[in-house]
């Protein structure tokens, strides 16, 4: 049950547009202030009976009167309660950034010993975690195209703990059937963890599709403004709490109270603005295809995507990140798009999900030496999305119409 301000109701009887605005939100009991507080405080007084200091004491910190904000913040708190109920989950616990929800997931579930399979082609810092600091302290990994349901199973072990998926996986917007993957990890004995970030919980509830956890890079759509970092990991509570006694005490990832309330702001409009960057980046995309300098566009809500009966399955809506190959070769695309007289709306800047829209290129050859290490058929599939290298394109709130202009003003020097 979520607490409302004078409010208690299960999620599931409210509107997901209306959980985005209410969810975990509580009136100021002094001044009625609707908007949520940022309590700055670090430590709060408490009675010596109420709390233990050490977390092995403590199963259940969300119980805990507010003791630390390392523990618990009540700002957060807020975040925390908003997100579970837009994912239908028990409780989830907000991380410093992205990455670290990711590592609270790997962290959380796997000891020495322990399989974990992930995916081929996700964040690339997610990757490097895990085959170049996992490996370090004993934690077997497999990277898979985890599209290839085949390849999954043939992958699973005995002692396989995690599936970690990311979908749409970035860069290649590649999609994961998280019902099928479900399936798999459950029948082998293990947990499937999803990273829908660039789905958000406007397009996807993974756990609806039998995910056991779900984590979000908070600074991207979620937040949608690019101001601060964060990061969220949501699920059932039995599964929560040990990981936050074990991240949020012990390695201190916490976010802070002033990124919390941001993000709530943000949250507030997460619905609208989802519903106008999709209508927006499907225009986007499809003037893309038509241009003569661009030889193939990779968006879920273009029939052209190789998945996009599966997008249509399982994304409510197909979101706002694409990526495009073009004809010219994309070095000298990317100068001329990032030069004095390239772009001037669509910025060219990493991350994605804000309110204005941005492209970075992501280099094939680059992507292989640094971070996927791939080779054979997973080279030749990875080459199939991406050929030497995409346009990574995260679409904002400007009017499409002057989205492609910008876009164009470069593009036709290369037709």
């Amino acid at each position: 049950m979520l607490q409302w301000g004078k409010l208690e109701m299960k999620s599931s009887n409210r509107d997901p547009r209306t959980l985005a605005v209410h969810a975990g939100l509580e009136p100021d009991p002094v001044t009625g202030a609707i908007s949520p507080n940022i309590t700055t405080a670090t430590n709060f007084t408490f009675q010596p009976k109420d709390v233990a200091f050490s977390a092995n004491l403590n199963p259940d910190m969300t119980a805990l009167p507010y003791f630390y904000s390392r523990w618990t913040n009540p700002t957060v708190r807020q975040l925390e309660q908003r997100v579970a109920a837009l994912e239908g989950a028990e409780d989830g616990i907000a991380t410093a950034s992205g990455m670290a929800a990711s590592t609270a997931i790997l962290f959380g579930v796997l000891k020495v010993g322990d399989h974990v399979i992930i995916s081929d082609v996700c964040y690339p810092g997610v990757r490097e975690l895990v085959s170049e600091v996992l490996v370090d302290l004993g934690i077997q990994s497999s990277a898979i195209n985890l599209s290839n349901l085949a390849n999954v199973r043939a992958a699973m072990r005995p002692n396989t703990k995690l599936i970690h998926a990311e979908t749409p996986c970035n860069p290649l917007m590649r999609l994961t059937d998280i019902a099928a993957l479900s399936t798999i990890a459950h029948q082998g004995g293990a947990l499937l963890s999803v990273d829908s970030t660039i789905a958000t919980p406007v397009a996807t509830q993974p756990l609806a599709l039998g995910a056991d956890l779900v984590m979000h890079s908070l600074t991207k759509f979620m937040n949608g403004h690019g101001d601060v970092l964060g990061g969220i990991l949501v699920g059932k509570k039995e599964l929560i709490e040990p990981i936050r006694a074990r991240i949020a005490v012990r390695l201190g990832a916490s976010l802070a109270a002033q990124s919390a309330w941001l993000i709530l702001r943000g949250i507030d409009t997460l619905y609208p603005r989802m519903t106008m960057i999709e209508t927006s980046a499907l225009t986007v995309a499809q003037g893309l295809e038509r241009h003569k300098a661009v030889s193939r566009v990779i968006y879920p809500g273009l029939m052209s995507h190789p998945q996009h009966n599966l997008a249509k399955q399982q994304m409510k809506n197909f979101s706002g990140m694409m990526t495009f190959q073009t004809r010219a070769k994309a070095d000298d695309v990317a100068n001329a798009l990032a030069g004095e007289s390239g772009t001037k709306l669509v910025h060219y800047a990493v991350s994605l999900g804000h309110q204005r829209s941005n492209l970075v290129l992501m280099r094939t050859d680059e992507l292989m030496r640094s971070t996927y290490f791939l080779d054979g058929t997973a080279l030749e599939d990875y080459r199939n999305y991406a050929g030497d290298g995409v346009f990574r394109l995260s679409i904002g709130l400007e009017a499409p119409d002057d989205i492609l202009a910008d876009l164009f003003a470069v593009l036709d020097r290369f037709a």
